[in-house]
């Protein structure tokens, strides 16, 4: 036990740690994060909402504690894995209470409905018209008169349903 505390310069200042050592944990680091990201599930980067962009950067940082030696290598994995539970809790309560959902997950807003352009949702999300128009012509639709629905997803993304 004592030669694998070693191993990894776990009691090591970060400075001290030879590039063995940091070699050692980056590849530990790595597969311990390849395990959290696949616990996590599969939402966790299709998504790209607010609330799965949070959970990336912090167990980015928290695992690169790890590998820098700036953490404990145990801890800090322990941690990342306690994020990825909260992770799929919070996703758990989204999907049984709507309400819930919207305010961690946010909600859709309609920025165009039968070819009606609305000016107020436009305004309250900061999308210009000239915004619009640039997706709509990205997803085919040459003006608003021709598309049906266009909507601004939770995920920040608009999709757009042609008339």
């Amino acid at each position: 036990m004592k030669t694998l505390y070693s191993l990894f310069g776990e009691g090591v200042e970060a400075q001290h740690l030879t590039v063995g050592q940091v070699l050692l944990r980056a590849v530990v680091v790595f597969f311990a994060t390849l395990i959290i990201v696949r616990f996590a599930n599969k939402r966790f980067f299709a998504r790209k909402t607010a609330f799965d962009i949070i959970l990336g950067f912090i167990l980015g940082s928290i695992m690169a504690r790890a590998v820098n030696g700036s953490e404990q290598l145990i801890p800090t994995i322990v941690a990342g894995f306690a994020l990825a539970i909260l992770h799929r809790l919070l996703g758990y309560l989204a999907c049984r209470w709507k309400r819930f959902g919207d305010l961690i997950k946010g909600s859709t807003q309609t920025l165009v409905e039968a070819g009606n352009v609305h000016q107020r949702e436009m305004t309250q999300h900061h999308i210009t018209n000239e915004d619009l128009l640039e997706e709509l012509r990205l997803k085919g639709v040459e003006r608003p008169a021709d598309a049906k629905f266009a909507i601004l997803e939770r995920s920040g993304e608009i999709s757009v349903v042609p008339k």
